[in-house]
């Protein structure tokens, strides 16, 4: 990996580690329907001048079926389900239980589309998902008036649709120009949430932190991303690519600290340290020692 391509992969885990940030700190005021509504139309009005540009249109039309399906589980529900998340959690939780999306897509992959899972992937998902299980435990409280199980469990369902996403676009999608897929699973999130973000538009107009935070969510965090995860795609591969996800909590956490005053506990630490493992194992970006597979190959 060139320098240049480091430097950018580290961009973006800032930059979708903000991501958590803005919706702690837009999720109050506009409720979790209003914020990704208002975050997927925004991506959508800064992609489609680029599409458009690019002259990729006719992709968007040819393929809009199944980019109508990646568009609700790739941003509309999950970015709902976050977005609720943020009423009661920690931007650097959510960002962690978001670090196990590559587990459910490994898992999801294997059921559906018959992708080999060696040992060292067992491994990993066995490791990962201890850590989820772990980690989820010690946070969630489903107690009268507690809202953090809901939101821990709205975490695990955007990571669970993430996963299908992905198996889904590699089916239904492969050699389908990115740049059409992301405007337009943007664009049908868009025309998805508009009517829910009517019922559910805030009484009171939000402030302008709130939403400075909705439109840095909106183009930084959705659109530039998207832009730029597809540049590190082409340059690095899609393996290296998504080593992204290991830094992702890293930046989520620091934001949290820098701006919002929040904390990282010791059970946090240790969950997402287990979690990132297994994930490590799972994706092959960590090998397993000789003696593993020795003995399991």
């Amino acid at each position: 990996m060139k320098r240049a391509d480091a430097v950018e992969l580290t961009g973006l885990a800032a930059i979708w580690g903000a991501s958590f940030l803005f919706m702690r700190m837009g999720a109050a005021e506009f409720g979790p329907v209003a914020l990704a509504a208002v975050r997927v139309w925004g991506a959508t009005l800064f992609l489609l001048p680029l599409l458009a540009l690019r002259g990729q249109a006719g992709v968007l039309r040819a393929h809009w079926r199944p980019i109508f399906v990646v568009g609700i589980t790739n941003s509309a529900l999950p970015f709902l389900c976050f977005s609720y998340a943020a009423l009661s959690i920690t931007a650097g939780l959510s960002s962690i239980f978001n670090a196990a999306t590559p587990l459910f897509g490994a898992l999801i992959a294997w059921l559906w589309l018959r992708d080999t899972l060696t040992p060292a992937r067992v491994a990993g998902l066995a490791i990962g998902f201890v850590g989820v299980l772990w980690l989820a435990w010690d946070k969630a409280s489903f107690k009268p008036g507690a809202s953090s199980g809901w939101a821990v469990l709205a975490c695990l369902a955007a990571t669970l649709l993430y996963g299908f996403s992905g198996s889904f676009t590699k089916r239904y999608l492969t050699g389908v120009a990115p740049l059409a897929v992301a405007t337009g699973s943007q664009l049908s999130s868009a025309l998805l949430l508009a009517v829910p973000a009517l019922v559910w538009w805030p009484a009171a107009m939000p402030s302008l932190a709130a939403w400075s935070a909705a439109a840095l969510l909106a183009v930084g965090c959705t659109g530039i991303a998207y832009i730029l995860f597809f540049r590190l795609i082409a340059h690095i591969g899609p393996a290296n690519a998504l080593s992204v996800t290991f830094l992702i909590p890293v930046f989520a956490v620091l934001w949290g600290w820098l701006f919002l005053h929040e904390g990282l506990t010791p059970q946090m630490l240790a969950g997402c340290a287990v979690i990132l493992l297994g994930t490590s194992l799972t994706t092959g970006v960590l090998k397993p020692p000789a003696w593993f597979s020795r003995h399991f190959a």
